[in-house]
């Protein structure tokens, strides 16, 4: 006995008296129950209603929609609106968007930073996280800013040529610049002296600009080649998640001794 014959035969028996206990509309019955049950016929899938969900219902008329249809439609209004305020607040507010971003990255990072290294009797350094979200927003998010738009108007072209010029810049000039910036101005809020923060420097400054020249040409090569100016900053911060992580561990090393000072 095939499945077809059986819901020609006993469908009409059993299906349309089941439809109109649910009370749906006449036009339903009549021309949706014979497209379910030929869809039924060739997929022998179980009843067709059970692909519908019931979203509302209004007296005595119910109707139904898909609802993978359903879901995915504002899941996607929702993510294109969120998309759509984001470049907003770029195009308005660049400088207070991108340090916010910042921001929230660094403070992200540091805490993922302290996650990876804490034992289990320790617990989050919040006072060191917030002056790694400060550092985010006061100070790499405008500079971000202005040094893109600053190598967008000095190097406009966007071939491979011009993409290396900006690559070498940002190794050369803004990279050790704002990570020594970055390892002064952490070791001063911890409430290292001057001769300190230079002995910092002496041990940490040189290894991570290494370790940058591994992880940041190739980001900054994509970065600079296909991402509009606007979102070059965005695109940064979004490859300084894990370098940050990097960071925030090597600035949170134990200061420089006395005795080491002296033997350096």
């Amino acid at each position: 006995m095939s499945g077809g014959w059986f819901l020609r035969n006993v469908g009409k028996r059993y299906l349309h008296p089941l439809l109109e206990r649910r009370s749906l509309p006449n036009s339903f019955v009549s021309t949706e129950a014979p497209i379910l049950a030929k869809q039924q016929s060739r997929t022998y899938s179980p009843i067709p209603l059970l692909l519908f969900r019931k979203v509302k219902e209004s007296g005595n008329t119910t109707s139904f929609y898909p609802s993978s249809r359903f879901f995915s439609s504002s899941s996607s209004s929702s993510s294109n609106s969120f998309i759509g305020w984001y470049l907003g607040m770029i195009e308005s507010r660049p400088v207070l968007t991108k340090s916010i971003t910042a921001g929230l990255i660094y403070s992200v990072a540091d805490l993922s930073a302290q996650r990876m290294t804490q034992t289990s009797s320790e617990s989050f350094d919040l006072i060191r996280t917030l002056r790694m979200t400060g550092y985010g927003m006061l100070f790499m998010g405008p500079s971000l800013h202005f040094w893109f738009n600053f190598l967008s108007r000095v190097f406009p072209k966007l071939d491979v040529v011009t993409t290396l010029k900006k690559l070498i810049m940002g190794q050369v000039i803004y990279g050790p610049i704002v990570t020594a910036t970055f390892f002064s101005l952490n070791a001063a809020l911890q409430g290292e002296n001057g001769v300190e923060i230079i002995a910092r420097l002496k041990r940490d400054l040189l290894p991570t600009l290494k370790n940058g020249l591994i992880y940041w040409p190739m980001c900054d090569f994509v970065t600079f080649r296909f991402v509009p100016v606007h979102l070059q900053p965005l695109m940064n911060n979004s490859f300084a998640f894990l370098w940050t992580i990097y960071l925030t561990y090597m600035a949170s090393l134990k200061k420089v001794e006395a005795d080491q000072i002296a033997n350096m």
